[in-house]
């Protein structure tokens, strides 16, 4: 596994394990790795991010630790159990949510899947009319609770599907792509209603998704998957914080001349060629491009750090993974990740 963690922090009880977890299908041009030896914990409480390109395992590991499928090697424990054999026990603690899932009855109404879902967990569905009612608020499908599944649009349709998920209770709530569909209010009332299940009610939540703000303003943790590896695993402050200093916003108190340039850089110019952003690799780079910009006679004003966002840390990743690949393989055709099909888990 290629490791950029610098330590993961968290609670000493691991309520889900994944060791050594291995899958591969059998395609037409034969046998694909989907997921590559990976392994983690995930503490009680903790909300963590799965990211990574299409294609990199992140779905496969889900439904691999689920037991949507059965992995070719390796084990995945939730609270110690295994969801390929004691699969109800398994789902009594987790409930689900994967992207285009038609996990829903489809002829029942939204309110009458949610008072479905929360009899599931043993709970009088009359005792919780209040909650589901705050569920149907968060989404925004107050107009709609009362007609069936199959009429609403796909993107609601997601959304009841989160609100049933979010009904159960279960101490386990694994979401892919959880805020599609939704405007920007009904994202930023699931991020507050996602860290209000970690804080106030000890939830365990899984979030995979593309919307690097979710994961960001959320997570506790942050999983990178790339081609069937686990390539980052660490606190979400500290993979920011390694990259905060590599990005500057360089601002000039005049005009830097169009015929000029800054031998051995590449600034990214603003149109009034008065400020720029550069990337730098270390403090002895820092040095050298100020020796740079004196020699060029800029008058330098102020020099301001970039605070590193999630998404210019993950690309910036994944690029030193592909410069590492350039260097230890010769140049072959490789193989792609794999993506499963979506489909459904009890929710």
């Amino acid at each position: 596994m290629r490791n950029h963690s610098t330590g993961v922090a968290g609670s000493s009880h691991p309520i889900i394990e994944v060791r050594g977890l291995t899958k591969r299908f059998s395609g037409p041009e034969g046998e694909i790795t989907a997921v590559d030896g990976v392994s983690f914990d995930i503490n009680e409480g903790e909300i963590v991010g799965f990211l990574g390109p299409n294609g990199a395992g992140k779905t496969t590991t889900i439904k691999s630790i689920l037991g949507i499928i059965e992995p070719t090697d390796g084990t995945a424990l939730i609270d110690g159990l295994d969801p390929t054999v004691e699969t109800k026990q398994v789902y009594n603690r987790v409930s689900g949510m994967l992207e285009g899932a038609r996990n829903l009855y489809w002829r029942l109404t939204v309110r009458e899947n949610l008072r479905y879902f929360t009899g599931l967990q043993g709970r009088h569905p009359d005792r919780e009319t209040e909650r589901h009612e705050r569920l149907l608020s968060l989404v925004n499908l107050e107009s709609k609770a009362d007609e069936q599944v199959r009429s609403l649009s796909r993107g609601m349709k997601q959304k009841a599907c989160l609100a049933c998920v979010l009904a159960r209770s279960t101490p386990i709530v694994f979401l892919d792509e959880p805020t599609l569909g939704l405007d920007v209010e009904g994202s930023r009332d699931l991020q507050s209603e996602l860290r209000r299940l970690a804080t106030e009610e000890d939830r365990t939540v899984i979030i995979s998704s593309h919307d690097m703000d979710v994961i960001e303003s959320v997570c506790d943790r942050v999983l990178l998957f790339d081609d069937g590896e686990l390539a980052v695993e660490d606190r979400l402050e500290s993979l920011l914080g390694a990259f905060s200093t590599q990005a500057y916003r360089v601002h000039l108190s005049e005009r830097f001349p169009a015929e000029q340039s800054l031998e051995g850089y590449d600034p990214d110019w603003a149109g009034d060629r008065r400020s720029f952003s550069v990337t730098l690799r270390d403090e002895t780079d820092f040095y050298n491009f100020t020796d740079v910009l004196e020699a060029s006679d800029a008058s330098l004003d102020r020099i301001e750090p970039i605070t590193a966002d999630l998404e210019n840390v993950f690309v910036s990743i994944l690029e030193e993974e592909a410069d590492v690949q350039r260097q230890e393989t010769p140049a072959t055709d490789g193989q792609s990740g794999f993506v499963t099909g979506q489909q459904g888990v009890d929710s």
